[in-house]
């Protein structure tokens, strides 16, 4: 049979020239079937999982149509791409920029939450080829009339069931009606049904369906174990132990947030270990240099976020821990991909607390197997997670009316309607209206209290007490670090007798204390308005979140800055 070249699907001479001097020359399955479809201006959605070439399967095409002039004036963006994260946006603008090095048109702007506005209308006042965009800060510019959208040939939503769970729907349709209507969409996701059905039947014309299929990939050289925490004091004693064994080579820690990859790389280093945190905040130049020491061995514990960390191909790993469990079930299979390679046994443990049972749960589905807990002398945890209900997967699948005891009848009609007591007939019943009513007025009273009308005056009540002042108040419950070496209580678990400094139970939330010494601290001078939250007033801050119906929730209460999960 012969094999398909990317000669083969018709692209311009300059990307193929690119893609030969890369080192591509074959184009995988999700390729061969989208490129061709999108370069004939036709609607696709596409099922492909993360690591097939699916972001090649729409850049490709879209800088194919770069290659052709445009008869529609204006600078604003011929290819946009929505992103449901500024890490992925930010691997999506890399790419474009690598398959069009050689096309003498194609400028390609990022605008994600966490830029400054000012840097990114700069941007976008100089003509735009491809304009890759989170939804929230996309509706931002085009709200203030930041950004001219007349002009768009191609709109390609990239992992769009992740913008449907963080919330984006609403944003996806708001920017599809400032798009032109003669466009081509193209729709990748990791799922084609549900609720991707029904906002690609809204955006799409007569798409051609393509899926193709993950393989099943089991690392035989992968061990895999779990162990059940109570809260983040057991997991920080979980991972103490594991650190403490002498076959941990080299190993990365994932975790959920970018201020606890920080946080928790920090107490590692206070403990004498050779540990680093990698996340999406740090500048493109310090993640190159971390990496670089990975690979020279001048670090042992990596501690990372998700996206971050993906590509990391280091031979030496031979620990992957599972700090948080990842939200999408897909990206376990990415973490624990970094160890076990080259051919290497390498060791993936996830902790699991209580409230990332259901998560464990749609990872063991994923993964199409169990995932057996294990535990370590005196670190066990309180809780008893309850069995799957997978069914015939992971146990013994119950009939729906076999109940408790297969013995009771269970159809409704051979049960006796009252047990072992004959039904008394309706008609003997006294209904509520034969009842003879008592008058209020010969009714007990129903204590010493006095009728509302007799409430006590305020001169008679009893004095609280003197109140201290706002500063000499006890600081409050979340203050500290969720890494802190110096714990303010012991925890709650009750497994492991030891130091109680060692183990403590931090909360979760807020990481940092809006309070020292008792004072408040200053958040400095706040700007006028809600930024870019609820209506949208002011540029600060971030806005990758959902943005379209902004207007409809109200005014909300801030939650903790110490949880920007990445």
């Amino acid at each position: 049979m012969t094999q398909v070249t990317f000669a083969d699907l018709g692209l311009a001479q300059p990307i193929l020239d690119t893609l030969i001097t890369s080192g591509y020359t074959q184009p995988t399955p999700i390729q061969q079937a989208a490129i061709p479809t999108l370069m004939a201006r036709r609607d696709v959605m596409a099922s492909a999982a993360t690591g097939t070439g699916k972001t090649a399967a729409f850049m490709l095409p879209a800088l194919n149509f770069l290659t052709e002039k445009t008869d529609k004036p204006g600078k604003g963006p011929r290819i946009l791409v929505l992103s449901p994260t500024r890490e992925l946006a930010a691997q999506i603008k890399t790419a474009a920029e690598t398959y069009g090095k050689q096309l003498r048109h194609a400028k390609v702007v990022s605008v994600v939450g966490g830029m400054p506005y000012p840097l990114q209308i700069k941007l976008l006042s100089s003509p735009v080829e491809i304009l890759v965009a989170t939804p929230g800060r996309l509706i931002d510019l085009i709200e203030r009339g930041r950004i001219d959208l007349s002009r768009l040939e191609m709109l390609v939503l990239d992992e769009a069931d992740r913008m449907l769970d963080l919330g984006f729907r609403d944003d996806i349709a708001h920017i599809a009606t400032k798009l032109p209507k003669e466009r081509v969409t193209a729709l990748f996701s990791a799922t084609l049904d549900g609720d991707i059905a029904t906002i690609a039947q809204s955006l799409l014309n007569n798409p051609e369906r393509i899926e193709i299929a993950a393989p099943a990939r089991r690392q035989e050289q992968i061990v895999e174990k779990l162990h059940y925490a109570d809260d983040i004091g057991h997991k920080t004693k979980l991972l103490d132990h594991i650190l403490a064994d002498e076959a941990v080579g080299q190993a990365i820690i994932f975790i959920a947030t970018k201020l606890d990859a920080g946080d928790l790389a920090d107490r590692l280093l206070g403990q004498g270990k050779k540990a680093a945190a990698l996340h999406g905040d740090m500048p493109q130049r310090e993640r190159t240099r971390t990496l670089a020491r990975l690979k020279k061995g001048e670090v042992d514990v990596l501690v990372a976020t998700d996206v971050a960390a993906r590509g990391i191909d280091v031979a030496g790993i031979t620990h992957v821990v599972n700090f948080d469990l990842p939200k999408f079930a897909e990206d376990y299979v990415h973490r624990i991909g970094r160890t076990g390679r080259a051919g290497r046994e390498g060791i993936a443990i996830s902790f699991a607390a209580k409230h990332e049972v259901p998560a464990l749960r749609r990872i063991e589905k994923f993964i199409g197997r169990k995932i057996n807990p294990v535990e370590f002398d005196g670190l066990k945890a309180r809780f008893e997670p309850r069995p799957s209900n997978g069914g015939s997967r992971f146990g013994e699948k119950r009939s729906f009316g076999g109940g408790r005891d297969s013995s009771r009848p269970n159809r409704f009609e051979d049960r006796k309607p009252y047990g072992d007591r004959e039904q008394k007939p309706y008609g003997e019943r006294k209904s509520f209206g034969d009842r003879e009513q008592r008058p209020f007025g010969d009714r007990k009273p129903q204590g010493d209290r006095p009728a509302f009308a007799g409430e006590r005056p305020y001169g008679d009540r009893k004095p609280q007490g003197e109140r201290r002042s706002y500063g000499d108040r006890q600081p409050a419950f979340n203050d500290g670090n969720r890494f802190d070496s110096k714990p303010r209580s012991s925890g709650n678990f009750k497994g492991l007798e030891a130091d109680p400094t060692l183990y403590a139970e931090q909360p979760r939330l807020t990481l940092h204390s809006p309070f020292e010494n008792g004072n408040r601290k200053s958040g400095g001078a706040r700007p006028q308005g809600n930024g870019n939250r609820g209506n949208g007033g002011g540029f600060g801050g971030r806005s990758d979140s959902p943005r379209a119906n902004a207007g409809k929730r109200g005014n909300r209460p801030s939650f903790p800055s110490g949880r920007d999960f990445d």
